[in-house]
């Protein structure tokens, strides 16, 4: 059984006309760490809040954890669990109330609530902030208390939306490590995110959504597939004329500095001449990045 199966799923918001999903078909496995990726406005959390039965389709289906949407939501619910985008905490409460309160709302014992939230403290690297009023707490960390919220239940299948959005790089790397660790638990992890580095280090899978539509879907290592370049050669303080960089391949304008996409025999060669030019350089496989630009830059043509 899959963790979710999704097919000809499509949303429109009757008030403002919009068509947020457009026959969406996407199956997720169970166990593993999926992310839907794209910017702002693509579909993703109008698609995760349908499979946490907090909207419903306009047309499709989709089931979760074997359940159906439509038919079976508190089945659904009580398996899952979820960190929204637009969530806060409430300023009075200490995150060790919050995520305690969350257990005993889910019907655990007081017991086992206080040691879930004992874990859960640890894991997240909040002891030091344990008994302090959540409106102290700078955005960071109120919002790895929400996470914690949603990994304390021990719940199959958690959903996340935009975990990261807004956190430093310790934050994020923190939060990172306890999704690891709770795919190695066995359970199932929907994940969004305009992050392109953050869907490429932690994805089994990865589906690119650009205005409602399924761009395509893969592990990361399939969707470079889709890349007919290698490397990708970056050059800042360029004396290079944009004739010559096409010489070597694809050139990409990025703000100050040239992306060359090409081969490994040019990639090289472009960054010896480019070092022996004085240019600051750097030689790099490419990456999700590169393809996500490319398939949302098509679409948007």
């Amino acid at each position: 059984m899959n963790a979710i199966e999704a097919v000809s799923l499509s949303k429109i918001y009757h008030r403002s006309k919009t068509q947020a999903l457009s026959d969406i078909t996407l199956t997720i496995g169970r166990g593993e760490i999926f992310t839907l990726l794209g910017r702002n406005g693509a579909g993703k959390t109008t698609f995760l809040r349908i499979a946490a039965t907090q909207l419903m389709p306009t047309k499709g289906r989709i089931s979760v954890l074997g359940h159906d949407v439509r038919d079976e939501p508190l089945e659904i619910r009580s398996k899952i669990a979820v960190v929204p985008q637009e969530g806060s905490t409430i300023g009075p409460l200490t995150p060790w109330d919050h995520i305690y309160l969350t257990l005993i709302a889910r019907g655990l014992s007081r017991n086992e609530a206080r040691q879930r939230a004992e874990k859960t403290i640890a894991q997240l690297e909040l002891l030091e902030y344990r008994n302090q009023p959540a409106d102290s707490l700078s955005g960071g960390l109120r919002q790895r208390v929400r996470v914690a919220m949603a990994v304390a239940t021990d719940a199959d299948f958690i959903f996340l939306d935009e975990p990261t959005l807004g956190l430093d790089a310790v934050s994020r790397r923190r939060i990172w490590g306890v999704l690891n660790e709770i795919q190695k638990e066995g359970r199932s992890i929907l994940l969004t995110t305009h992050y392109i580095d953050e869907a490429e280090i932690l994805s089994n899978n990865v589906a690119i959504i650009d205005r409602g539509r399924l761009v395509v879907s893969g592990s990361p290592a399939e969707l470079l597939r889709n890349v007919k370049e290698r490397v990708r050669v970056d050059i800042v303080g360029s004396s290079f004329s944009p004739e010559e960089l096409k010489s070597y391949g694809r050139v990409v304008k990025l703000a100050e500095r040239f992306r060359v996409l090409t081969d490994d025999r040019r990639g090289k060669e472009l960054a010896d001449e480019a070092v022996r030019r004085g240019s600051d350089v750097a030689l790099a496989r490419v990456s999700l990045e590169d393809l996500f630009v490319d398939l949302v830059g098509r679409v948007e043509e």
